[in-house]
């Protein structure tokens, strides 16, 4: 069993409250559940305006398909107009 375990540390620059910012990331992670077959939770910054980190888990028997799951994710959230990426890291358990 294969777990890939992503990170990635978002900016929201048009985020003006902790309610337009939450309005932006529950939509975004249903699309991800939905689409992806992965877990999503914001895992830190949520008391902070403009800055969240989520992270996206995705268990499989083969590596190779964790990590083109977890690339597509990231492609997936570099495509929203509404967030930055700042980093992003990629683990296997």
């Amino acid at each position: 069993m294969i777990i890939g375990l992503c990170t990635i540390d978002l900016h929201l620059p048009e985020s003006g409250s902790l309610k337009g910012k939450r309005q932006v990331l529950k939509g975004l992670k249903e699309r991800i559940r939905n689409r992806f077959n992965v877990s999503i939770a914001e895992v830190d910054g949520q008391d902070l305006w403009q800055r969240a980190t989520l992270g996206v888990a995705c268990v499989s028997t083969d590596r190779t398909h964790v990590h083109q799951v977890l690339d597509r994710v990231l492609d997936h959230i570099g495509e929203v107009p509404e967030l930055q990426i700042l980093q992003q890291r990629i683990e296997y358990l």
